[in-house]
């Protein structure tokens, strides 16, 4: 089974302000960003890759929407994750949508894995959601409104070998949105979550054992991997007036086979 066609715009985020973190590159956050814009949203966009998020912004841009404002954040830094929050105010006078896309993977066995490698994983992909979502809330929390998606995984969920760190972080993730929520809501602050299965990228390649990117395509009832952009979808759909009843929720995107 083929992807469908790319989707047409519908002005679903049309006057919203978003900032999105980890969203260089070809990835999941990259292709949240081209169809936030797309979809009317003001943006402001975070990552360590000064460059590739430049670039990010000119194809924007060069695309004929308002080429949105960057910063590089270390979202393991409390320091520069404030900083990131506080600018993105300022430049867009308010934000109403904060994306945590921030994720680090890799492939280990547990009795070989470092305490360096988990604590890395854990810190990137877990407590990077929660350092970001603190310092946003009490934004959000005084305009009694506002929409956080957090990226999570299947692997919350299922069990895959030398992804222990990957899964816990990710499952954490799941946790942490479901709570999160229930403290946000009386403030009128939605909080969900996407869980993907397998979106193929560039960068998804360089860090995939040789092999497995084929065996977890074979997973998938559909015959083929997500593209960023149908994922992207969903954060949207998390991120806009569709979802207004919905918070707390965990919405897997894939096709996998129970």
């Amino acid at each position: 089974m083929t992807a469908p066609a790319y989707p047409t715009p519908a002005g679903m985020l049309t006057g919203r302000t978003m900032l999105i973190t980890a969203a260089a590159g070809s990835g999941i956050g990259g292709a949240t960003a081209r169809r936030a814009a797309e979809e009317g949203a003001r943006l402001f966009l975070s990552d360590t890759h000064e460059r590739r998020l430049n670039e990010t912004a000119d194809a924007i841009a060069d695309a004929g929407h308002d080429r949105p404002f960057v910063m590089v954040c270390d979202v393991t830094n409390k320091a520069q994750v404030q900083a990131t929050v506080t600018t993105a105010v300022e430049q867009l006078g308010h934000i109403d949508v904060l994306v945590n896309n921030a994720g680090l993977g890799g492939a280990a066995p547990i009795v070989e894995m470092t305490d360096q490698q988990w604590s890395s994983v854990l810190d990137v992909s877990l407590t990077s959601v929660f350092r970001m979502t603190r310092s946003m809330l009490p934004h959000m929390y005084a305009r009694q409104r506002g929409a956080i998606v957090n990226n999570a995984s299947v692997l919350g969920w299922r069990a895959q070998k030398l992804q222990a760190h990957y899964a816990a972080a990710k499952a954490g993730v799941m946790a942490f949105t479901r709570c999160a929520a229930m403290e946000a809501a009386e403030h009128g602050v939605r909080i969900n979550a996407v869980a993907p299965s397998l979106a193929m990228h560039a960068a998804l390649g360089k860090v995939t054992p040789s092999g497995l990117l084929e065996e977890l395509t074979a997973r998938e009832a559909m015959g083929r991997f997500a593209e960023p952009w149908e994922v992207a979808n969903v954060i949207l759909f998390l991120a806009s007036d569709l979802s207004s009843y919905m918070t707390g929720e965990i919405v897997s995107v894939s096709s996998q086979r129970a």
